[in-house]
Order: structure tokens, then C-alpha cells, then sequence
């Protein structure tokens, strides 16, 4: 898939791909909680994890940006080589888009 055909994804499919993955987290909890969890799905639940926090970071950081823009308060950090972000477990960067070396 290339980042065009990502790119092209409709408002629904983006609501379905996210549904099913806080159903899978769920489900992959709901198999921890009952120590019955494989490695693998120990592995998948943490990944799945991450990317719902990230997603919820980016939602954040969204919301409040729109804020700013319209005259409100709100709070982000912007430094002068990331993008704003909410700091997400301590302070972690990785919801910043990668840097590409174009030449």
C-alpha cells in the first residue's frame, strides 16, 4: 500500500479500521485479564495500545490547536524542531511525524 493509497481513505473506512481496533484491544485485554494471552497477543496488545494513545494525542492536539486559532486558551508545547504535541506517559515525541531526507 502506498502512502497515496492511505492517503485516499474515506471518513468511513477510517471509523471501521478504528472500531475494530479498540474491539481487538478489548478483546486482547479481556484475554490478559484471564491469563490466557499469548506472547503474540501480549505483543499486539501493546502495539494496539500505543497507537490508540497516539491516536488520542493527535485528537488532543487537534482540538486545541483549533482553540488557539479562534482566539481561546488552551494549552500545547511547540518547540522549534517538533511539531505541538501533548506529552503522552512522561513525555514521550513519537507522535511527531518523521523527518524525510528528500534530495
Amino acid at each position: 500500500m502506498t502512502s497515496d493509497d492511505r492517503n485516499k481513505r474515506n471518513p468511513e473506512t477510517l471509523g471501521a479500521i478504528g472500531k475494530v481496533t479498540l474491539e481487538k484491544l478489548a478483546s486482547l485485554s479481556s484475554k490478559i485479564r484471564d491469563d490466557v494471552a499469548t506472547e503474540a497477543d501480549r505483543v499486539n496488545h501493546e502495539i494496539l495500545s500505543e497507537i490508540v494513545a497516539l491516536a488520542s494525542n493527535r485528537v488532543s492536539v487537534e482540538k486545541n490547536e483549533s482553540i488557539l486559532k479562534e482566539g481561546g486558551s488552551a494549552w500545547t508545547e511547540r518547540t522549534e524542531s517538533h511539531y505541538p504535541h501533548i506529552r503522552l506517559h512522561g513525555g514521550a515525541l513519537e507522535d511527531d511525524p518523521l523527518k524525510m531526507m528528500i534530495r
